[in-house]
């Protein structure tokens, strides 16, 4: 059974996964922290709960969920697990964060990629990689089904959906992915994503202004 820890961090404020078992080995997913204060707040929490981080992952590249990618590289010894599509945004991100304003410490490269329908084991509990592109060129969410939760990123928010405007966004991809990727697990699934509150599948379906089902 795995527990969920949600943090929020950085300007964009985005959503920090961590998802830990009961014999305290966890997962960290799309590390957003800028900053000591926010690297402390994680760290903090870690320590706090006797937790051992052995996996990291990124459902996609962009900066606001790739900020804490060294941090945790450098604290815990681990290498970012994404789709090897998103390696064009992580590679672009040290080119555009001084232009933004951020101090960017440069992500290490994994060195194995994830793919469509693989598996994710955190000893007894499993993740499914669901591959869903559009907010970014290979963007994928992480699955449990025993759960009925899927660590969805930015493809689908509470009555909203992922941005299309930035490089590698596709409009008509995202409602593709939403619809074939997303709104055929269980009505009852329920959503964490990149940025806001949770949600359901059902609930998107019956009342999501841009794409219902």
């Amino acid at each position: 059974m795995l527990t969920i820890k949600t943090f929020t961090f950085n300007p964009y404020q985005e959503n920090t996964y961590l998802l830990y078992n009961d014999l305290g080995n966890a997962i960290i997913i799309d590390p957003g922290m800028y900053g000591e204060q926010e690297q402390e707040e994680l760290t903090a929490f870690i320590t706090d709960n006797g937790l051992k981080p052995t996996i990291l992952l990124n459902t996609h590249c962009h900066i606001d969920h790739v900020l804490g990618n060294n941090f945790v590289h450098e604290k815990f010894s681990l290498l970012p697990r994404f789709h090897e599509g998103e390696l064009p945004i992580l590679v672009a991100v040290q080119n555009y964060a001084p232009q933004m304003g951020f101090r960017y410490d440069i992500s290490p490269i994994g060195e194995a990629f994830l793919n469509d329908g693989d598996t994710i084991s955190l000893d007894k509990d499993k993740l499914k990689v669901i591959l869903a592109p559009g907010h970014s060129p290979a963007h994928i969410c992480f699955y449990s089904a025993e759960q009925k939760f899927l660590i969805g990123g930015d493809v689908l928010f509470r009555n909203s959906i992922g941005r299309t405007d930035l490089p590698g966004g596709n409009h008509q991809q995202l409602l593709d992915s939403i619809k074939a990727k997303l709104y055929t697990l269980p009505d009852d699934t329920v959503v964490y994503p990149g940025h806001g509150p949770t949600t359901t599948i059902g609930f998107e379906k019956n009342s999501n202004p841009f794409i219902q089902g």
